[in-house]
């Protein structure tokens, strides 16, 4: 595990293990973990909007888990992200299929439940008024 954060910061030993792949699916490699990055920025900043924009809701401290939680998924898909891409790399320098994730299904339920309880909080918001 200690080798694998290591890689994190210092992927010399990435480099020098197995052979060279293509140059455009390394590069295709890093999009792909930009994008998770991006997603972890998005996440984050929309759980800086929940904690600064939402309205007081009637259940204590609901608010804050609201503005929480994705806030540490997106804290969290960071680490996945810069995780997911050594082992990609690792997998294309040894020439052996790609490391399969069930992580983009279960952010995408994460997305979907979240954008759930956001309509039910407009309308929710809206009845009130």
């Amino acid at each position: 595990m200690l080798g694998t954060f290591r890689n994190w910061f210092d992927p010399h030993e990435i480099r020098e293990s197995g052979a060279t792949p293509d140059y455009r699916f390394s590069l295709a490699n890093e999009r792909t973990f930009l994008a998770w990055i991006r997603t972890g920025l998005a996440l984050i900043a929309g759980g800086l909007a929940v904690a600064q924009f939402l309205s007081p809701l009637p259940v204590a401290g609901l608010k804050e888990a609201l503005a929480i939680m994705p806030i540490a998924i997106g804290a969290f898909l960071a680490l996945r992200a810069v995780d997911h891409w050594i082992r990609c790399e690792v997998a294309m320098r040894h020439n052996q299929p790609l490391p399969a994730s069930r992580f983009p299904g279960v952010l995408a339920l994460v997305v979907t439940i979240s954008g759930l309880m956001a309509i039910g909080y407009v309308i929710v918001d809206a009845a009130a008024r």
